[in-house]
């Protein structure tokens, strides 16, 4: 089955041409990404399934009710058993704008067994440099279900210490991009290739003229662009949707050493090589026998061992693999010797060292 499978992915790949992929499907311009979020706050509501009297809990409530004006006393700890201190994270997207809603996670940073049922007071959520960009409240939608018993037995379903709120909070603040107004467009690959790189520049000043785009490495493609958030907006819209042929990939082949996963790229060759694959197998069995002595002897009944020890080895002739200037010829000859996964990896690892094989073995 692993044969036939790696033949079938094998067959997809060398047979597939080179083709033009969009350029939005390479990577992004720079600034338009998104941004984290957190906030800690409070859940309220909870079926006796809280923090209890965890102290950073009880100073959250009293926090939050003093914002009502309410003062508890200090020397009072109340039962918190209905109340959860929570983290919160939310994704920003690009050019969010206020009044837009976001899905936010809530988890429990207590003891709190389960959020189901609570519902988050408001809570600011902020960005890395401090600022309030949303703020968030509502009720939880969890997933996860604990139960337990007096006896102390219980049972857990996925994770009911965590919970998601759809369209949970609301942005407050947008974050500024500058793409409208900066001396030039940036788009960056999500993998660096200096052939992609020139590739996408070409294509670029193939539609707009000579000169607007430039590849300033593997990486980053700089783009000549008039000021004005609108003309901006409708050049990376084409700019986006321009075809380009993607470079090869750099020869590599991925071994995933705990389940066996070998994948092979289709840039991976082969010089000549010569291969024996073979098995051995030492078998030891342990007998004991009952020594009985003739009747009316002076003989004595006595146990006696009886070892077998077999060896076992498979003969295989070595194998020649010839240059290979495909992947299919690669696999067919390594397939030839009846190599199951974890032999694979070992002759792969063999041909690496050997030099004959022109790839980056990578061992996860």
């Amino acid at each position: 089955m692993f044969r036939l499978l790696l033949a079938a992915l094998v067959s997809l790949l060398v047979a597939a041409p080179a083709s033009a992929d969009r350029i939005k499907d390479l990577g992004g311009f720079q600034g338009i990404r998104t941004n984290q979020l957190t906030g800690y706050g409070v859940v309220v509501g909870l079926p006796g399934t809280g923090d209890d009297n965890l102290e950073y809990t009880i100073q959250s409530m009293k926090a939050v009710t003093s914002r009502f004006g309410l003062q508890l006393p200090a020397n009072i700890n109340p039962g918190l058993k209905n109340t959860a201190v929570v983290m919160i994270t939310a994704e920003l997207p690009p050019f969010a704008k206020p009044g837009q809603k976001l899905d936010i996670t809530v988890a429990s940073m207590g003891k709190a067994k389960s959020l189901r049922g609570g519902a988050l007071i408001l809570t600011p959520l902020q960005g890395a440099d401090g600022q309030i960009y949303a703020m968030a409240q509502g009720n939880l939608a969890v997933g996860g279900l604990g139960a337990e018993g007096k006896d102390g037995s219980q049972i857990v379903i996925n994770i009911p210490s965590t919970g998601r709120i759809p369209e949970g909070a609301t942005v407050e603040r947008a974050v500024k991009t500058g793409f409208e107004n900066t001396p030039a467009l940036t788009f960056n690959l999500a993998r660096a290739d200096f052939t992609t790189a020139q590739n996408v520049a070409g294509s670029i000043n193939a539609r707009f003229g000579s000169g607007v785009a430039q590849a300033v490495d593997a990486v980053s493609v700089s783009v000549r662009a008039p000021i004005g958030g609108d003309v901006r907006a409708t050049l990376m819209s084409e700019i986006e949707n321009l075809s380009v042929v993607s470079a090869e990939p750099p020869a590599k082949v991925i071994v995933n050493a705990r389940t066996g996963t070998v994948v092979i790229n289709s840039a991976v060759r082969v010089s000549t090589a010569a291969i024996t694959h073979g098995k051995l197998t030492v078998r030891i069995d342990e007998n004991e026998r009952i020594s009985q002595p003739a009747p009316f002897s002076q003989g004595q009944t006595a146990k006696a061992q009886k070892s077998g020890v077999v060896v076992d080895e498979e003969k295989r002739p070595m194998f020649l693999i010839s240059p290979g200037p495909k992947l299919s010829d690669v696999v067919k000859a390594i397939n030839a010797i009846g190599a199951s996964p974890a032999d694979l990896v070992a002759i792969l690892e063999a041909l690496k060292e050997a030099g004959a094989l022109k790839a980056e073995l990578i061992v996860l």
